[in-house]
């Protein structure tokens, strides 16, 4: 194994191989009002009236494994609410050093440093001249890893940074907020040969990996639907004047109606069908209420001199999305951070032998259940657990622990130069609903085109998060 990063393509070859791929992803989004027939059945051909596919300018990232090392060596970009609560995860790695810290902020850059200090590391550097001081960090030549907290609009920049820069790159959902930037993304995964990963994905949660190993298992028969969400009242948290870092993720209701987070819901599902590894999706059509929920909120807490009072909101309370896979099955999506609701993910995955739901997690399955009355999910702990899950039966951290569980998941590929259980394309599928929705509700629902971002590679089956623990 070597601890040295490998030299990418140069940054000017790579700048240079791009160019023209906005345009063309902007001509997939123009004309992604058509309506894809789906297949039922076995694997459909091509099909003639799907958008053009831009040129791939590299050779595919599907499968291709990280380059081993004895010490994983990781930037922190975005030190804010979620980043600050990841540094556990990774300081809970002895085989993780955190060499870089980078915030505007440098308030929150320092505690972070502290943090590391405080776990008995190394200091690290810290990056908090001004808002684009994460391109300094991302030129380090110790640094394998760059994982990504900060505010949507600025994820793509700083992925697109850190891979031009020779590094792996994590980015918290959504990866991109158009469609033009996730084909590049694309792009330059595959010509820096640097992987570009969606985190927070919610795929390494108990109950997922569990539905995961039994859909695997054929429990489920064949599969039919699926369903998947975000809906967490996140209006007090939106309005509050210190938990975000100014009103970015509010704004954002302002511009957009459709899905703005359909990660969260749509990575499990699209496991448990081996989207982009035997099957894949082919278009979205969604539909959003109106926008009542913030601006009702607004009237009733916000005091009337408050600058959040001169803001138009647009974006659905709730958005539902219905998407089509090549082998004619049906996932739906759900958004709504803007009206009361407990929180639910949703979850749950229906075929030819039952079904499971979650929140709260129950099943039905032939022959194991009868007379219409759900069964009891934990039965199927022992023989369907995740390898991971037996492993840390009490992970750390928030979420559950997933997030735990899928930090040391991938820093454990990396450092033993395996393939990541998720990859670009993955990252570029589940967060294609975020410009196509808003593109659909403004359709009047018409379905719009979800692109192949894999050119292919989708019909060859590979694997994923279920993943064979290393020996």
């Amino acid at each position: 194994m070597d601890d040295q990063t490998p030299r990418p393509p140069s940054r000017r070859t790579v700048l240079r191989t791009t160019a023209g791929v906005a345009g063309a992803g902007l001509g997939i989004a123009a004309a992604g009002g058509q309506t894809a027939r789906a297949a039922t059945g076995a694997v459909p051909a091509a099909r003639p009236e799907a958008a053009a596919v831009p040129r791939r300018r590299g050779a595919t990232m599907a499968g291709v494994p990280f380059e081993g090392r004895s010490t994983v060596r990781i930037g922190l970009v975005g030190l804010g609410n979620r980043g600050a609560a990841m540094i556990g995860n990774f300081l809970a790695l002895p085989w993780v050093q955190v060499v870089a810290v980078c915030d505007p902020v440098r308030e929150k850059a320092e505690r972070a440093a502290a943090a590391v200090v405080a776990a008995g590391r190394p200091a690290p550097a810290l990056y908090t001249r001004d808002g684009e001081d994460y391109e300094n960090l991302c030129t380090r030549t110790d640094v394998d890893f760059v994982y990504v907290a900060t505010p949507w609009e600025t994820h793509f920049a700083i992925a697109r940074s850190a891979m031009l820069g020779g590094k792996h790159v994590g980015v918290e959902c959504p990866v991109a907020m158009e469609l033009a930037e996730l084909w590049e993304l694309v792009d330059l995964s595959e010509q820096t040969r640097r992987h570009c990963m969606q985190m927070e994905n919610c795929c390494y949660g108990r109950n997922e990996m569990r539905v995961l190993r039994m859909a695997h298992a054929g429990k489920f028969g064949e599969l039919l639907h699926g369903a998947g969400a975000y809906n967490h009242d996140l209006r007090e948290l939106l309005f509050s004047p210190t938990y975000y870092e100014g009103p970015w993720r509010r704004l954002w209701h302002t511009r957009l109606r459709g899905d703005l987070y359909p990660n969260h819901g749509f990575g499990p599902v699209a496991n448990y069908m081996d989207v982009n590894r035997g099957d894949r999706a082919l278009s979205i059509s969604s539909f959003g209420t109106p926008a009542l929920g913030l601006a009702e909120y607004r009237a009733a807490h916000v005091p009337a001199g408050d600058p959040s009072r001169k803001e138009t909101y647009v974006g659905s309370d709730r958005t539902v999305s219905v998407v089509r896979t090549a082998r004619g099955r049906l996932i739906r999506l759900e958004h709504d951070v803007s009206t009361p609701h407990p929180y639910s993910r949703i979850n749950s995955l229906g075929g030819t032998r039952g079904v499971f739901e979650d929140y709260p997690a129950r099943i039905y399955l032939e022959p194991d259940h009868k007379d219409d009355q759900w069964g009891d999910f934990s039965a199927y702990a022992a023989e369907f657990d995740h390898w991971l899950w037996k492993e840390h039966a009490n992970p750390p951290g928030a979420h559950g622990g997933m997030d735990y569980i899928m930090v040391h998941r991938l820093m454990q590929c990396l450092r033993l130069g395996l393939p990541p259980d998720f990859d670009v394309y993955d990252a570029a599928t589940w967060t294609a609903p975020v410009p196509l929705s808003h593109a659909s509700i403004k359709a009047d629902g018409a379905p719009q085109e979800i692109p192949d971002f894999t050119r292919g590679e989708w019909r060859r089956a590979r694997s994923g998060v279920d993943s064979a623990k290393p020996v």
